[in-house]
């Protein structure tokens, strides 16, 4: 908004917006820019302290349609105009509000702040445990992993004391009897608007009512929210979309998430690149790409991240007694399948796909990348599977590229890797259970059972398998990666490199709302935060970013010393032939589970996924239609990718043993 000087009225001034049939019971609370011209100003009354800047372009609409800035058919009351807005046909009136440069307000019924407002901060979400106990006070600088910590760290209670009281100094700092609309923002066709921030270039179109909250917005990235929406209770964060008759009251909405198509959502928070449609959620924490579809679809009282809910998928936590406490984890990549249902108190293992109604409170997080499906009201999992599915190699790809965010300032840290320190470790755990099932009961059981899980026998071979498959690749893809860039002159020298990486990063790792961090780089934050060593919000979202950009750095740590206990019980061999039994590993994994997932592929072309096409053909004609619309197994750029991959393979493999071979 410029900020030049505003003076008095002119009588000439006065005059004519009288003429133009505008009010004030006085003019002298009415101060305008230098250049001001009444000409655009007609059918208005003022009242209270008023500014006005300058009316003169013309304003582009819908359509092809110019008309020209300035205030028609209004009521504004302690308001300060910036240069070139067009307001129209306020209904009932516009007060206590600094309504920026460019900004358009058209057919709106009301648009007022009364008393003084946090505009949302402060508002308290309550996630996860329906029963309460992991409120969250959503602001509008709130990241998924500062979030996270609040949620999930209740233990460490002056962690949370000080957190809560940033939260709250920054909430009472933007306190205010005044509310902003950004500049370039657009408000048309709006209901009830009271007590809300909206910022730059937010397009608001025909919402029915919004209340006590902000809508973050930039240039770069607007923020839309659109038909028939209404909130209550809430932070919007930047590239947000909420519309068609969605429902939020008491929800942080993070960067580009979308509440579409009557979506109803209370007391959750749902951070960057959600999908929210047709269903509901009720205290839940979505972390990054949490997504459903479905109008049957009910998410509530847990944690979910990289999450995708199949239609009809289910929770609940009706198995109380004293109040409804019982939660469930959903970790990263997992998807449920229609009509699935989990019974809380539950946990399942990353990149799991949950199929059937499920009531044994499953724990399945040490067996991650498997299957979870119920035979005769059992909870039957196969271990791995997930690990060599298209789906899941496809799902690691399209997320990065699916990041919608364009703000300059992206707030959530987000790591994509499917396979990862934080995977593996639980595919080791998952290895190791496999193992000691195996021996004891494999020949006297086709069922084995553990934890109320069963596992057939051959799933249990197939899954140590795929397990161990996993474990070679990625251990190999990080030496590879690191031999790229190593200037190592002898073998010696690589293992050494192996043996002296950085400590930190090697033991457990976690998974901090889609920041995939060493355990003891959370615990020093937290440690940090306790003995104020980190006194603000930013110092702390700033030593978060440092862990994300030393991701690299701790993942290479984890890895070798995984290699070097590799490397030590490796047979008495020189050191060439070490590394290049470990290159020979990665190798014939990689090689196998492509071969897997091409395998997986060459299923969407058999003959009976052509069922329904060339209904009115004979199979030659339903082959024709198939193709016709699906293309072939040999065409389809997947699929090309993937055969791509094993020439790389080949390619690397090459590569890295001459290069082993070359060495002193």
């Amino acid at each position: 908004m410029n900020d030049e000087k505003r003076i008095p009225l002119t009588k000439k001034q006065i005059k004519q917006l009288e003429n133009q049939n505008c009010t004030c019971a006085d003019w002298q609370n009415v101060l305008v820019a230098a250049d001001f011209k009444p000409e655009t100003i007609k059918n208005t009354t003022f009242s209270g302290k008023i500014k006005l800047g300058k009316f003169d372009k013309l304003v582009h609409f819908y359509g092809g349609v110019t008309k020209p800035a300035g205030i028609y058919n209004a009521y504004l009351h302690n308001c300060a105009i910036g240069d070139n807005v067009y307001i129209a046909n306020v209904a009932n009136h516009i007060a206590n509000y600094v309504i920026e440069n460019d900004c358009v307000i058209d057919h709106i019924d009301l648009l007022a702040v009364e008393g003084t407002s946090t505009f949302g901060n402060g508002v308290k979400a309550v996630v996860i445990n329906e029963a309460g106990g992991r409120e969250i006070p959503i602001f509008d600088g709130l990241t998924a992993q500062i979030a996270y910590i609040m949620a999930v760290y209740r233990h460490k209670t002056t962690v949370l004391e000080k957190l809560q009281k940033l939260i709250a100094q920054y909430t009472e700092s933007v306190k205010s009897e005044i509310g902003t609309i950004g500049a370039g923002a657009q408000l048309t066709n709006c209901g009830t608007i009271k007590n809300v921030k909206i910022g730059p270039a937010a397009i608001i179109g025909n919402v029915k009512r919004l209340e006590n909250g902000t809508i973050k917005s930039c240039p770069a990235d607007p923020t839309e929210v659109g038909a028939s929406v209404i909130a209550k209770d809430f932070i919007i964060a930047e590239g947000a979309k909420i519309s068609e008759g969605s429902i939020v009251s008491d929800c942080f909405i993070g960067q580009s998430t979308q509440l579409t198509k009557q979506f109803s959502a209370e007391n959750s928070v749902f951070f960057a690149n959600c999908g929210f449609h047709h269903g509901e959620a009720c205290s839940i924490f979505a972390g990054p790409y949490t997504v459903t579809h479905h109008k049957s679809t009910l998410l509530i009282a847990g944690i979910f991240s990289f999450f995708n809910a199949g239609s009809g998928s289910n929770q609940s936590n009706h198995m109380y007694k004293i109040g409804s406490m019982h939660q469930g984890v959903l970790e990263r990549g997992t998807k449920t399948t229609s009509d699935s249902y989990i019974m809380y108190p539950a946990r399942i293992g990353a990149f799991s796909v949950v199929m059937g109604r499920h009531y044994a409170h499953p724990d399945t997080s040490d067996i991650p990348f498997s299957y979870l499906s119920e035979e005769n009201g059992k909870s039957v999992i196969v271990p791995g599977v997930n690990l060599r599915t298209v789906g899941t190699v496809r799902d690691g790809e399209k997320w990065p590229k699916r990041d919608k965010r364009k703000s300059p300032v992206k707030t959530d840290l987000i790591i994509f890797d499917v396979l990862s320190p934080y995977t593996v470790q639980k595919i080791i755990k998952g290895l190791d259970l496999l193992l000691n099932l195996q021996p004891t009961q494999m020949n006297t059981s086709k069922d084995v059972v553990c934890n109320n899980l069963h596992f057939n026998a051959s799933a249990l071979s197939k899954g140590i398998e795929y397990y161990t498959i996993a474990i070679k690749k990625f251990l190999g893809d990080c030496l590879i990666e690191k031999l790229k860039t190593s200037k190592s002159n002898s073998a010696s020298d690589i293992l050494q490199m192996i043996e002296s990486a950085n400590d930190l990063g090697t033991g457990k790792w976690l998974d901090i709302a889609g920041l995939l961090v060493p355990e003891e780089c959370i615990n020093s934050l937290l440690d940090d935060i306790e003995n104020d060593n980190l006194r603000t919000l930013q110092s702390i979202t700033e030593k978060l970013k440092h862990f994300y950009d030393n991701y690299g750095e701790y993942r290479w740590s984890w890895s070798a010393r995984k290699l070097h206990g590799i490397i030590k019980n490796l047979p008495q061999t020189s050191d060439r032939e070490k590394l290049l039994k470990i290159i020979s590993n990665w190798s014939n994994s990689s090689e196998t589970l492509n071969n897997l997932i091409l395998a997986d592929a060459r299923k969407e072309f058999t003959e009976i996924t052509q069922t329904g096409f060339g209904i009115d053909g004979d199979q030659k004609v339903k082959a024709a239609d198939f193709q016709a619309v699906r293309g072939t197994y040999d065409g389809n750029s997947f699929v090309k990718e993937l055969t791509q991959r094993n020439e790389i393979i080949k390619k690397t493999t090459e590569e890295m043993t001459n290069k082993i071979n070359s060495l002193h």
